[in-house]
């Protein structure tokens, strides 16, 4: 039994168009979603199950929860607490919040991450208007 040749590039030509291949259709989700998943349920999701896995921080300021955040998923501008400055979106930084109540959403602050690592040496901040 012998194998097919692989054609030669002077004598192969695509049967398809190259500008209807640009547009090709993306092939829809086949599996259906877990019974069981945070997407599928209704009931409201805790902080710890929107924001993935926290660290816990324990500093003189008290035990923080810390997470993390790349800058591919920052997708929003903050206002850090530490320098007062923007957190621009794309910008890698950390979200902290209070670890002795595990804290509401109005709890969490999002900080660059060398002001969150300085924030024992540094002093308050003005705030700007």
């Amino acid at each position: 039994m012998r194998l097919a040749e692989a054609p030669s590039p002077a004598r192969w030509s695509p049967t398809i168009p190259a500008e209807r291949l640009a547009c090709a259709p993306v092939p829809r989700r086949n599996h259906p979603r877990r019974a069981g998943s945070a997407a599928a349920s209704s009931e409201p999701r805790g902080i710890g199950a929107t924001l993935g896995s926290a660290r816990r921080v324990a500093a003189p300021d008290g035990d923080w929860l810390v997470r993390t955040v790349p800058g591919t998923q920052a997708a929003k501008i903050y206002r850090c607490p530490g320098c007062d400055h923007e957190i621009r979106v794309g910008i890698s930084h950390v979200v902290a919040w209070p670890a002795e109540d595990h804290g509401g959403v109005e709890d969490r602050r999002h900080w660059h991450t060398g002001c969150w690592n300085a924030r024992g040496r540094r002093g308050p901040t003005a705030r700007r208007r």
